[in-house]
């Protein structure tokens, strides 16, 4: 299976899932630390958090699968929500608790 179904399959059979720099207890990058703290600020306590610094296919493959540069991301229902400072952004909104609501 290439990298691309790989991240296909992960982002369609999961309702939340991050791709970070590390774990959301052991994040390896200040991005990845706040994203994780955003999404247990919102009580999402369960959802796939993918490593990318385990996997060079995936660190690489996820940014052309969402045509974003950076890490970490973020997927609610299949769709990308953005990285860290979007993330941010629509949690001071509310926004991002309304996303999550829909799961």
């Amino acid at each position: 299976m290439d990298i691309q179904a790989v991240i296909q399959e992960q982002v369609s059979s999961n309702p939340v899932v991050l791709y970070m720099k590390g774990t959301p207890t052991f994040p390896q990058c200040g991005f990845s630390a706040n994203a994780a703290g955003i999404l247990k600020a919102c009580g999402v306590t369960s959802y796939l958090s993918v490593n990318v610094l385990e996997n060079p296919e995936i660190r690489q493959g996820i940014k052309e699968f969402s045509n974003w540069p950076t890490i970490p991301q973020l997927y609610i229902n299949g769709e990308f929500v953005g990285g860290s400072d979007i993330m941010r952004e629509l949690f001071d909104s509310g926004e991002l608790q309304q996303m999550l609501a829909k799961r």
